[in-house]
């Protein structure tokens, strides 16, 4: 579907008041709550559009599948940096930027919003608007077009986005060792004070798995000196794309980001973490209130990632001024409140 068809789409529902469901390779159906609407299919709207290794700079169609783009990234050496999760074959580089995930490399590299430069979307009157550019010295619209991370199509249509790219190490690494979850995130903090090549810090419940990227002599360095059992870099796919067997579980599951140094509140049962600590995975039977005021007190946020009923409130609730600005702002990209209305919160 061409943007123009698409656009035509979103002015006609804007004139009836037709919810949309927007839809790419919908493989983050899951995140948020659920929407009901006619789907308007971004996934024929792809192909890189540009791309060039030596300013690391990629911009291509929303329903460009994230497996193409990496692909090609990979032949110039290169790769994004914030590492999305796939969560599928048909992954769309539009449902990365929407979702706002980052994978492993997130404390180390930086998150979905930082690597965004620019993106072209249609908003809810069914307009083309253009946000930002295709170098980062180019601010233009530096806010509207990193609200586009994590906003889950409630802001606009992504039609397009272009992203940094990132050079890919010379070397990787990957090792375990026999430590336990509070012993490890304590000497991570003191071991991220120093300058060295981590690129991930998972904790399964039982032992650390630690990734090394860079330089050939700094990544051997580094792996001699914390020692430790090698193993395949292929377990950072699991850990990656949430496949890894800790987080397997017939429970609630709920996604907390603290400070790496906050202490974890007792809510439930610790799975694993990631992020070097900062990023919790813990399954709970207890009331989403408890879990939102713990994770809030202690500096960070909580998402009910899994096993929500289908019209519970999911994402950390917001202060009534946060709630008003966020209010503003759909009113003023979506007045007619069409794209994925309820997406978010059920108030938006």
């Amino acid at each position: 579907m061409t943007a123009d068809e698409l656009a035509g789409q979103v002015r006609q529902a804007a004139a009836e008041r037709r919810a949309l469901r927007i839809v790419g390779g919908d493989t983050k159906a899951f995140l948020g709550r659920a929407v009901a609407g006619e789907a308007l299919s971004t996934a024929t709207h792809r192909g890189i559009v540009a791309y060039d290794p030596s300013e690391l700079v990629v911009t291509a169609r929303a329903g460009t599948p994230l497996a193409e783009i990496e692909a090609r990234l990979a032949e110039c050496g290169q790769r994004l940096a914030f590492e999305p999760p796939a969560l599928g074959p048909q992954s769309t580089i539009g449902g990365v930027v929407a979702a706002g995930l980052s994978g492993p490399r997130r404390p180390f590299a930086g998150a979905v919003r930082d690597s965004v430069l620019g993106a072209v979307i249609l908003d809810g009157r069914g307009r083309v608007l253009r946000f930002g550019g295709q170098v980062f010295k180019n601010v233009a619209g530096f806010d509207a077009f990193r609200l586009m991370a994590g906003a889950l199509g409630s802001l606009g249509v992504i039609l397009e986005v272009s992203l940094k790219a990132a050079p890919a190490p010379r070397r990787e690494a990957a090792v375990a060792l026999e430590m336990g979850s509070e012993p490890a995130r304590a000497w991570l903090t003191r071991l991220m004070r120093r300058a060295l090549p981590l690129s991930g810090a998972f904790h399964d419940g039982a032992r650390l798995h630690l990734r090394l990227s860079g330089g050939s002599a700094g990544v051997e360095a580094l792996a001699r000196e914390i020692g430790g059992e090698a193993e395949p870099l292929a377990f950072w796919s699991e850990v990656r794309d949430l496949r890894h067997p800790a987080l397997a579980t017939d429970r609630p599951l709920w996604r907390l980001a603290l400070p790496q140094t906050a202490p974890i509140p007792p809510v439930g049962e610790l799975l694993a973490w990631d992020w070097a600590g900062a990023q919790l995975w813990i399954a709970s039977e207890a009331a989403p209130w408890t879990i939102w005021r713990a994770a809030a007190d202690a500096g960070g946020h909580a998402t009910w990632f899994r096993g929500a009923p289908a019209d519970a409130e999911v994402f950390q609730p917001l202060a009534p001024a946060l709630m008003a600005l966020h209010r503003r702002l759909k009113r003023a990209l979506d007045p007619a409140g069409i794209l994925n209305p309820g997406r978010l919160y059920r108030e938006l």
